[in-house]
C-alpha cells in the first residue's frame, strides 16, 4: 500500500522528500469515515497522556565529528496562557492543532491540516508521522502513533520509539503549563541590565525564554528541545551529558562559520563553570545550536551534551537575546517553579550577607573582608593568601570613597550543597571601580563563604568545539 512506502521512506531513509509520494496517497485512497473511531481514540490518548507513546527515545544518527553531535529540534509551546506577548511555534502548535482536530472527531480537517503542515515543513519527521498515521486510519484500523506493519516496525524501531517520545513530550508542554507568574527558583534577583534569561528543564526537553520587566520576570516563550543522549549531569568530557548548573551565554556564533550541522548559529556557554571545575568535571564547547537543513527537531535525546533547537526557535531566540553577552541559562533536571514572593526571604537574608562584605571592603578592614572568604578560594590560580594582596590594593585604591554595588544579579543553585553566583558593578562615590564582578559563594557549616572572585571579562569556561 503506498501509505507503507510513505512511513518506510519517513522511519528508515528520513532525507528523502516523500511529498510526491503522499500527493499520490491521497488521490488514490478511498475517503470515509470507517475507522475514525479508532483514530479519534488514538489522538484522544495521546492528547490526555495516556500511556501510548514509548517512554525513551533513541538517537538514530551517528555522529559526523568527533566533538559535537546532531541535535533535535525545538518549538515553541502551542498557546503561551502565562503572557500575551508569548511567542507562538508554528510548527508546533499546527500539530498540536492536529491532534485537538482530530481528537474531536474532525478527522478529515485534520488531515487537510497535516498535509499542509508537511508542505511547510517536509523535514518535520513526527508530522510525515501523523500524517501516515492518518492516511492509514482511512483504510484499516490504526491501534497507536505510528501503528505500522508489523515487518516495518522491527526495521524503524529506534526512530519509531524516538519520534512517539518527541511527540508525548510536545503534548505534555502543551497540557502541563507554568503557572501563571511562577518562576524558576533559580532567579533571586536580576539586574535591570539583564535583559532576558533562560531556564531549560531537562526531563520535560524543553526551554523556556523570559524577558526581564520593572515588573518581574514573564514568560514570553518555550521550545522543545534535545539534550545529550546519556541525559544530564554532564561530569567528564565525552559522557554525552547535558551538564546542568548555572552558565552565561559567552558569544553569538555566525552560522556561516559553522557550517550546515549548526544551523541557524550557535550560543556557547560557560562550560565548565567555576563549580564545576572545582568539582574536577571536564569538557568544553557546550552549545545552544539549531539543527542540519535536512532536519526539523531531533529526538530528545541524541546530542553529545548540547541542548539543541530548531532553527526557527534558535532565530527567535538569538533575534530576541540580541547579541549581548551574559545572558543566564539555567539547566536543571527539573525545574521548580515558584512564585516571587515566595523566594524573596532567601533573598533578603543574602542581600544582608552581601552587605557585610560590602561594608567591610568600604571600611577598609581587611581582616573582616577575609571572613567572608572561604579557606579554599581559588581565582585563577591565585590561592587565598595571594587574593589578599589584590584585595589590600582594592581597599587602599578606595582612598575612604563610599563603595557601592550596581546592577546585582542572584542566582542560586542548589544541588548537595547551596551556591550563590553573584554578579554586580562596583563604584565608588558613583565613579565606575574596577570590571564587572562575579563572585560563587556556598554555604559552609551554616556561614555563607566566597570560594571564587573574579571579572566576567575573563573568561570563565572553555567554548571550542565539543560535547
Amino acid at each position: 500500500m503506498y501509505h507503507v512506502k510513505v512511513l518506510q521512506s519517513l522511519l528508515i531513509e528520513p532525507g528523502r522528500n516523500v511529498l510526491r509520494l503522499k500527493r499520490n496517497i491521497l488521490s488514490k485512497t478511498v475517503l470515509g469515515t470507517m475507522f475514525e473511531t479508532a483514530w479519534r481514540v488514538v489522538l484522544a490518548t495521546a492528547i490526555s497522556g495516556l500511556g501510548v507513546y514509548a517512554t525513551a527515545g533513541q538517537p538514530v544518527e551517528k555522529t559526523t565529528t568527533a566533538r559535537h553531535r546532531p541535535v533535535p529540534r525545538a518549538t515553541v509551546a502551542p498557546r503561551a496562557i502565562t503572557s500575551k506577548t508569548a511567542i507562538p511555534d508554528l510548527a508546533e502548535q499546527r500539530l498540536l492543532e492536529v491532534y485537538r482536530l482530530a481528537a474531536n472527531a474532525k478527522s478529515r480537517e485534520a488531515l487537510e491540516k497535516v498535509r499542509s503542515l508537511v508542505q511547510d515543513y517536509p523535514n518535520f519527521q513526527l508530522a510525515q508521522l501523523v500524517y501516515g498515521d492518518m492516511l492509514s486510519a482511512r483504510i484499516r484500523p490504526v491501534d497507536a502513533v505510528g501503528d505500522l506493519p508489523v515487518d516495518l516496525q522491527k526495521q524503524a524501531s529506534p526512530a519509531l520509539a524516538s519520534l512517539r517520545d518527541e511527540s508525548r513530550l510536545r503534548v505534555s508542554a502543551a497540557r502541563d503549563r507554568p503557572r501563571a507568574g511562577a518562576i524558576p527558583e533559580q532567579f533571586l534577583a536580576l539586574s535591570p541590565n539583564i535583559r532576558h534569561v533562560i531556564a531549560v528543564d531537562g526531563a520535560k526537553s524543553r526551554l523556556y525564554l523570559f524577558e526581564n520587566r520593572q515588573t518581574g520576570l514573564l514568560l514570553i516563550a518555550d521550545f522543545y528541545t534535545s539534550i545529550g543522549k546519556s541525559g544530564l549531569e554532564k561530569s567528564v568530557e565525552g559522557d554525552s551529558r547535558t551538564p546542568l548548573g548555572v552558565y552565561f551565554i559567552t558569544s553569538t556564533l555566525d552560522p556561516k562559520s559553522l557550517g550546515d550541522f549548526y544551523g541557524a548559529g550557535a550560543l556557547p556557554i560557560n562550560y565548565p563553570n567555576v563549580l564545576d571545575r572545582k568539582r574536577g568535571k571536564t569538557g568544553a564547547g557546550i552549545w545552544l545550536h539549531g539543527t542540519p537543513s535536512t532536519r526539523f527537531s531531533r529526538p530528545p535525546l541524541d546530542t553529545n551534551g548540547c541542548v539543541v533547537l530548531a532553527n526557527p526557535d534558535l532565530i527567535r531566540i538569538m533575534q530576541t537575546v540580541g547579541i549581548t553577552n551574559g545572558t543566564p541559562v539555567v539547566i536543571a533536571t527539573q525545574l521548580k517553579w515558584v512564585t516571587p514572593e515566595s523566594i524573596r526571604p532567601a533573598g533578603k537574608t543574602f542581600d544582608e550577607v552581601l552587605e557585610t562584605w560590602k561594608s567591610a571592603k568600604g571600611s577598609g578592614n581587611l581582616d573582616q573582608l577575609l571572613g567572608s572568604y572561604s579557606s579554599d578560594f581559588e581565582s585563577y590560580s591565585r590561592t587565598l593568601t595571594d587574593w589578599r594582596g589584590v584585595l589590600k590594593s582594592e581597599v587602599d585604591k578606595l582612598h575612604g570613597r563610599k563603595l557601592q554595588l550596581k546592577n546585582v544579579s542572584v542566582l542560586r543553585w542548589t544541588d548537595t550543597t547551596e551556591t550563590m553566583i553573584v554578579t554586580f558593578d562596583q563604584t565608588a562615590d558613583d565613579a565606575p571601580f574596577g570590571s564587572t564582578t562575579r563572585q560563587y559563594w556556598s554555604r559552609q557549616n551554616g556561614q555563607w563563604k566566597i570560594f571564587f572572585e573574579g571579572s566576567t571579562s575573563r573568561p570563565q569556561g572553555r567554548h571550542s568545539k565539543s560535547s
